[in-house]
């Protein structure tokens, strides 16, 4: 229920994102068609990979929020991870569009000067997307989300790519021609380099993937527990933001079944609190 309510609340940061790239994206765009900017065209078009991005969260979050049934006995929370490997493919062809543009731009030679009000623009496009990065990050840390955390990055990337449109404009001022639609390959880039990152953590969940030293780090927790004589295997995989364990202990063979009980609720209890595992399986053996 707990779970439900985060990924509920989570949906407003989405929310917040889309609507930010919304307004953001259709403004750039036309500002850098009238101002004659590539970079803030590139920027633009960024913004654009971004909205489907955020849908894809959204989407993810709304599927993530469905109760198991009859066919999904652990949920429906990796529904949030095929929904960010969609993006990936998206997100990559926007970007792979923006490097042949740009590219064939600089190998031509064309160069123009383009207008002031370009550059305010990339500048407080820059300035709203910190804003919205520290309300998603700061949500992503309250209701402990990890997309929601990988949005607020993105978030701040693009806040850093406005910067980089900003100084190209800005250098082309100065007769840097070449610079702006420099600052255009690098943005187009920098999509393909996120393009990149959520495919390769989208992937690394859905074949099971899990964080080697965090295993390590649950299995030394776990081996100090007193009533815990050894600690035979440990195992990870994550189910779209939760993290689901497999554990193998041996205890005093001489406890009784309850005992025994008492011990795995204690380790579920510890899980949960110092490592926010809400879900962990743990098999008993006796300790010879």
């Amino acid at each position: 229920m707990e779970q439900a309510d985060n990924l509920k609340k989570g949906e407003k940061g989405a929310w917040l994102s889309i609507c930010a790239y919304v307004v953001l994206a259709a403004v750039k765009l036309i500002i850098a068609s009238v101002g004659n900017s590539q970079s803030l065209w590139a920027d633009g078009l960024n913004n654009i990979t971004d909205i489907v991005a955020s849908v894809a969260v959204l989407v993810g979050l709304k599927i993530s929020r469905k109760p198991p049934d009859a066919d999904h006995h652990y949920g429906h929370y990796r529904a949030e991870t095929i929904a960010s490997l969609f993006a990936a493919f998206i997100i990559v062809t926007v970007g792979i569009q923006v490097i042949i543009n740009t590219f064939e731009q600089l190998i031509a030679g064309e160069s123009a000067q383009p207008g002031m009000l370009t550059a305010w623009t990339a500048l407080g496009g820059a300035v709203v997307m910190f804003c919205v990065y520290r309300y998603n990050l700061s949500l992503s840390e309250k209701i402990g989300s990890s997309s929601l955390y990988a949005a607020a990055q993105d978030n701040r990337s693009d806040a850093y790519v406005s910067i980089g449109a900003f100084i190209g404009i800005i250098g082309a001022q100065f007769g840097l021609f070449w610079l702006d639609p420099f600052a255009g390959l690098v943005v187009g880039i920098i999509i393909c380099k996120t393009a990149w990152d959520i495919f390769r953590d989208a992937t690394h969940n859905l074949t099971d993937g899990f964080d080697e030293h965090q295993i390590k780090t649950i299995k030394t927790s776990i081996g100090k527990v007193p009533e815990v004589k050894e600690v035979v295997d440990i195992k990870g995989r994550r189910h779209g933001n939760q993290a689901f364990i497999d554990i193998t202990i041996r205890v005093n063979p001489d406890l009784n079944v309850k005992e025994s009980h008492a011990i795995t609720e204690n380790i579920e209890t510890f899980l949960r609190e110092q490592h926010n595992i809400t879900y962990a399986h743990i098999h008993i053996e006796p300790y010879e």
